[in-house]
């Protein structure tokens, strides 16, 4: 593998594909390119290292290493099998394969992926009279493949378990917002850490915690323990020292306020949980208080919620999409405001005209996110007292 000039997907949500190429761009990646729910890339091995551990709308990272094409199972088994797979991992190494499959001819992605992994460990038996165990929960290399009608494309995942698994999230709380998910919306909504922030149905808090971690500038996975180049053949650890020692010398004070409301004391207890986790106490101030009932406290104030739609949450009361525009327009003046739902019809209820609509995906539900202005006054006011 050259390590000099590594080719990298980034794989993300649909609708973040924008806000991952800045993150890949300042991190210091070359010829980025988007690409759907991923984005394209080069860059040396302690770029790689470096992505892994601070970029905050990344969900796995892959190094395509193997591509051919097949137009039949004896085809792919047999190609699979040239392959020297003693370079990317020992007889000694559990491995496992995650597969994406879109064929006509491959129709059914758990048959391809029982393939590989006989092509795998017959190679091993046949060339070291040994087999190398597959290990679907920890493994130590983890392979991805992705067949695109005849083209077969073997990547190795440099991630092992999934981006968004953080490290802070003890308590689930009900229907969580995913964290990679989360930290897209913030960026979306312009949220540097400058200000202050409000997320006035907070759950089990992960927008607080991705908000605080943005504020601080602190790296994405600060709390992971492990990654799966760790276990590569090439790893160097001083390298990934280093890149740490860096980019966390780069942690930056917060003086604003991060305020999360919730009304159900499970869901607080749940916050207070994983941001103790996250060890944020001194940063994320929760409260328990309806937002219907709430007045807008701090100045300026940037607030991003996940408000409970039918398909996660059932909400009993018809008029609660209603009582959110009420409450943006009597309570909260000069507020920027940006939500995120499923329910496209209850949104209408808000009264309100969004003056942004992204479409973006939570979990397989298609959502919109939403942002909505508050003026005291007309827009037009407005602008004269800023002019």
């Amino acid at each position: 593998m050259d390590t000099e000039n590594l080719k990298i997907q980034i794989k993300t949500f649909f609708g973040l594909e924008q806000i991952l190429a800045e993150e890949i761009k300042k991190l210091g990646g070359k010829n980025v390119e988007i690409k759907n729910r991923a984005v394209n890339c080069e860059g040396d091995l302690g770029f790689l290292y470096k992505i892994n551990y601070s970029a905050r709308t990344a969900l796995k990272i892959l190094i395509p290493v193997f591509e051919f094409k097949a137009f039949n199972q004896h085809q792919f088994y047999n190609k699979l099998s040239a392959i020297a797979w003693e370079d990317y991992m020992s007889v000694d190494q559990s491995f496992a394969i995650d597969s994406t499959v879109n064929s006509e001819t491959f129709k059914h992605s758990q048959f391809v992926t029982l393939k590989m992994k006989d092509a795998i460990v017959d190679y091993f038996q046949d060339k070291f009279h040994r087999r190398p165990d597959v290990e679907t929960k920890s493994p130590d290399i983890k392979f991805h493949l992705h067949i695109d009608r005849e083209l077969v494309t073997i990547s190795l995942d440099s991630s092992g378990d999934p981006l968004f698994k953080r490290g802070y999230r003890k308590d689930q709380g009900e229907a969580p917002i995913n964290e990679v998910l989360a930290s897209g919306m913030l960026q979306l909504a312009g949220w540097d850490g400058k200000g202050n922030f409000l997320d006035p149905m907070c759950g089990s808090g992960t927008l607080l915690i991705e908000a605080a971690m943005i504020a601080m500038d602190l790296p994405a996975q600060i709390f992971r323990r492990r990654f799966a180049f760790q276990n590569w053949a090439n790893y160097d650890a001083d390298l990934f020292s280093k890149i740490k020692e860096v980019r966390i010398n780069r942690v930056r004070e917060f003086t604003g306020k991060i305020v999360g409301y919730d009304i159900d004391s499970g869901m607080l207890y749940a916050a207070r949980t994983n941001i103790e986790a996250a060890e944020m106490e001194d940063v994320i101030e929760l409260k328990t208080k309806d937002f219907f009932e709430s007045k807008k406290e701090l100045f300026p104030l940037l607030m991003v919620f996940n408000p409970p739609y039918d398909e996660r949450i059932s909400i009993n009361d018809e008029d609660f999409y209603k009582k959110i525009g009420d409450t943006f327009k009597t309570n909260y003046p000069n507020t920027l405001a940006w939500l995120i739902s499923s329910d496209l019809e209850a949104v209408k209820k808000i009264g309100l005209r969004p003056s942004r609509k992204i479409k973006l995906f939570n979990g397989k539900l298609e959502t919109r996110f939403l942002q909505y202005e508050m003026y005291e006054g007309t827009k037009k006011l407005h602008k004269i007292e800023k002019e």
